[in-house]
Parts: structure tokens; C-alpha cells; sequence
């Protein structure tokens, strides 16, 4: 992942940054949700529930924008543009209870019926905004 130096705290689990994830509607109009980020040194990871918009989104429409704001300064940002390469239930359960530990502090619970899923998006485009 091209990410600068001056920029690549904002993905360690320790600064706990918040990601905006911008998908493609089915009518071609935007749509934006703040979700947990994580990254496993290639790709920006996202956990979601099957069924969700973003799920739906993300499956039809594999192109994103994803903005990774400074929990204390939110002008200054990394703004990642790029594609979904990877979609896999395969560990989802335990990747969204760390993940819950790391942004909450508490072991996830899951929910009745719930079947969680890891989005892996390829960065083909970083910028990156310093105020």
C-alpha cells in the first residue's frame, strides 16, 4: 500500500482511526457509511454483515472510496481510492471481535443470524492531506 510515512499511524490498531467508505448505489448515486478499519499491510479491510447496503454495494459495485480521517485532527487524512479483491467469511468472526476489542474494548456478541463478512479492497490511488 502506497501510503506515506506521514500518514501510516493512521492505520496502526493503536490510533483506533475510523474510515468513510463510499460505495456505488444501484442507481449510480453515492453512498457513505463510517465503519472500523483495519489493513493487513496490502489491503484496507472491512467487516460488515451480509445483507447490509454496503454488502450489497460492495459486491455489485467493486469500486470505492475510502477516507481515513486523524481521530484528533480530522483535516488531516488519508484518502484511499481503489477496488474490492476479496470477499470471504473465512475468519470474519474473529477479525470483527478484534476489531470490536480494539474500537469498544469488549469482546464482540454476536447477533442471532448474523453472518459477518471481510471486504479486501486493493488501493489503487493514495492521497494523502496534512492542514
Amino acid at each position: 500500500m502506497n501510503v506515506p510515512e506521514s500518514h501510516r499511524d493512521l492505520l496502526i490498531p493503536e490510533t483506533r482511526s475510523f474510515a468513510f467508505l463510499a460505495t456505488i448505489m444501484p442507481d449510480g448515486s453515492p453512498q457513505l457509511t463510517v465503519t472500523w478499519v483495519d489493513t493487513d499491510g496490502t489491503h484496507i479491510l472491512i467487516n460488515t454483515a451480509e445483507g447490509r447496503i454496503k454488502d450489497r454495494n460492495l459486491q455489485a459495485r467493486p469500486r470505492v472510496a475510502v477516507c481515513i480521517p486523524d481521530p484528533k485532527d480530522p483535516y488531516r487524512y488519508i484518502q484511499i481510492r481503489g477496488r474490492v479483491v476479496a470477499r470471504t467469511h473465512k475468519g470474519a468472526d474473529e477479525h470483527i471481535d478484534l476489531l470490536n476489542r480494539r474500537y469498544l474494548g469488549v469482546p464482540w456478541t454476536p447477533k442471532p443470524g448474523q453472518v459477518r463478512v471481510i471486504y479486501k479492497i486493493l488501493p489503487e490511488r493514495v492521497d494523502a492531506q496534512i492542514n
